[in-house]
């Protein structure tokens, strides 16, 4: 069948709106029509080519939709159902998944865009055209694995429940599973985009008595006090004195690290106190060294570094969990989106990503 997918040929260079030949599914594998994409940083990364994926590609890697069709051997899914995307698949079998890991999953997010067994789905002529992270959202239909993808609610809305699939729980799930927020610790956020919004919620949730939130954009500070921040500030040095005064010397006890910058990292390390815990989730240039701290004070104060993929959730029981939260109202999802795009106008979308305008901006697919 024919698609129309936003696609990056090579670094460097914006997304081109083509059409592009798709196979059906084999087996194992869905057909989705997509309905909403969310339009997160790491396609960015991907078009920039600070994450070197397989070229072509098309673009995408949160996505909701509806199974139009299902390959052999597919049980747990049938045409007609609603589904979120799951950037990391889990496959439910490997070591990772069987030990409560499936983010963790040895099928991984792929940067080369073949399916499991290693063939794509996307075609031009004799070019074979990548997924992002094995999905490829940013088209009309997509076939994928049927270990990426979420049955949900059908009663939810699919342009609320796309931000489920990456952002949300990546943000969520840093601060409850990763991170250990336990009732009345203190937490402060660097970066309060798609992701660091999230942090906020999920940091209220575990029962965080003071969230302080830090970025230089004031619509986003605006936003994340409005979803439970406690306070807010333009620079890590303001925040870090902040802190200090609120938690009288003890420091923070959990820092979530959403952006990659080097200086960032090193202003979190300073504002965790003794026996405190740092999270990592920014990703940037893979080349480059971005954690540079002091390994006498990581000792002497006992504090923890951890990197966190994917909020360190169970994509097959947290997203229908998530989806839950926000039906009985202790999720907020509705106000995250603050833009929405045709497909042909996803570079727009990605400006106003980079200009600092969007929480979250979704692609709505027309069909």
């Amino acid at each position: 069948m024919k698609t129309k997918a936003a696609v990056v040929l090579a670094p460097q260079k914006p997304f081109e709106i083509v059409e592009l030949d798709l196979d059906g599914p084999k087996a194992g594998e869905v057909l989705i029509r997509v309905e909403a994409a969310g339009l997160c940083h790491s396609d960015l990364h991907m078009q920039t080519g600070e994450l070197a994926p397989r070229y072509p590609c098309v673009g995408g890697h949160e996505g909701a939709g509806v199974v139009e069709e299902v390959g052999p051997g597919v049980t747990k899914l049938k045409p007609g159902d609603h589904v979120v995307c799951s950037f990391i698949p889990s496959c439910g079998h490997c070591r990772y998944c069987a030990t409560g890991r499936q983010n963790l999953c040895v099928l991984g997010a792929s940067t080369s865009g073949a399916l499991p067994d290693g063939t794509f789905r996307f075609h031009d002529g004799g070019t074979d055209f990548g997924g992002m992270c094995m999905l490829g959202t940013f088209s009309q239909y997509t076939t994928v694995s049927e270990h990426s993808v979420v049955k949900v609610d059908p009663g939810i809305p699919l342009d609320v429940a796309v931000l489920v699939g990456c952002g949300v729980p990546t943000g969520w799930g840093s601060a409850v599973y990763a991170g250990g927020v336990r009732p009345g610790d203190t937490v402060v956020i660097y970066g309060i985009g798609g992701i660091g919004i999230n942090a906020v919620q999920g940091a209220r949730h575990a029962g965080a008595l003071n969230v302080v939130v830090v970025d230089p954009v004031a619509a986003k500070r605006d936003t994340a006090l409005d979803l439970g921040a406690t306070a807010a500030f333009s620079n890590a040095d303001d925040a870090r004195v902040a802190i200090a005064d609120i938690t009288r010397g003890q420091m923070a006890d959990v820092a979530i690290v959403t952006v990659g910058a080097t200086t960032v990292i090193s202003a979190a390390f300073a504002a965790i106190g003794r026996g405190a815990t740092m999270v990592v989730i920014g990703m940037g240039d893979v080349t480059k060294a971005t954690v540079q701290l002091s390994g006498t004070l990581l000792t002497l104060q006992e504090k923890t570094i951890k990197g966190s993929l994917f909020g360190s959730v169970n994509p097959s029981h947290d997203i229908p969990k998530m989806l839950d939260l926000y039906q009985a109202g202790r999720l907020r999802l509705d106000e995250l989106v603050t833009g929405r795009y045709r497909l042909d106008e996803i570079n727009e979308g990605y400006r106003d990503l980079q200009d600092g305008k969007n929480i979250r901006g979704i692609v709505v697919h027309e069909h």
